[in-house]
């Protein structure tokens, strides 16, 4: 029974690897945004220590952006944190999706993974453990570390860079398309399947119907109607390719 602990470990490591390898895909363009946003904090009027704090608490790209002209405009803090928690619900899907797969662990350890657990971990780690594999630990949390800590890395790097060129290049270089195209080339790749497709499509029709509700609510509407839309579709394809009847109520 020795030799067990010694499997799992090189069981996690090799998981971990394979998370970053999957994790050089996406390093590129989390620079890119991590710059970007990190130049809009100062431009914003944050000093660089307050910039800096401020993207290693948050770690979260959209809600650094959507408070930031709140900020400016010397708002109240209320209405600053209701915006940042409001763009950020996506976060309790992800959880929702992501957490019972370390309900193992110590809560401690599941507040700490909670922390990294942004949209690339979403995109990534259920394609490799789906719901059927909850029974089973083996590698998870070496794979989960894999996609995180590189692209935490990239993110964070890239935010400083950003914060410490903010004087330096003049906003005509339009690096916030840059940025914008740099998150194209992580997404794009990751409609792998009709299902993903579909969802994509509600999705960003349903952002672009909703652009003027208040808050940027319209991305969390967008983003819970394409997820239920890609949940649909695949039954619905699954129901199709077996040739037998299923209620979509069923589970």
């Amino acid at each position: 029974m020795n030799h067990l602990p010694t499997e799992a470990a090189e069981r996690e490591r090799a998981a971990f690897w394979d998370g970053v390898r999957v994790s050089t895909q996406t390093m590129p363009g989390l620079f890119a945004w991590g710059t970007v946003t990190g130049m809009a904090m100062v431009q914003a009027g944050l000093t660089i220590w307050q910039a800096t704090l401020m993207t290693l608490t948050v770690y979260a790209g959209s809600a650094q952006l959507a408070v930031l002209p709140l900020i400016a405009a010397s708002v109240p803090l209320g209405v600053i944190v209701f915006t940042g928690f409001m763009v950020n619900l996506r976060f309790v899907i992800f959880s929702a999706v992501i957490g019972p797969h370390f309900a193992h662990l110590p809560w401690y350890r599941r507040l700490w993974y909670g922390y990294f657990n942004v949209d690339v971990i979403m995109a990534f780690f259920p394609q490799r453990y789906p719901a059927h594999t909850l029974g089973k630990t083996a590698g998870k949390v070496g794979y989960f570390k894999g996609l995180a800590m590189p692209n935490w890395t990239a993110w964070q790097v890239g935010t400083v860079v950003g914060i410490l060129l903010a004087s330096q290049i003049p906003s005509s270089w339009g690096i916030g398309f840059a940025g914008t195209v740099a998150l194209l080339a992580i997404t794009v790749p990751l409609v792998a399947n009709r299902p993903t497709l579909i969802g994509v499509v509600v999705a960003s029709v349903v952002s672009i119907m909703s652009v003027g509700l208040p808050y940027r609510l319209g991305l969390l509407v967008a983003m819970v109607l394409g997820i239920a839309a890609a949940v649909v579709a695949d039954r619905l394809i699954a129901q199709r390719t077996s040739g037998t009847p299923q209620d979509l109520s069923d589970e």
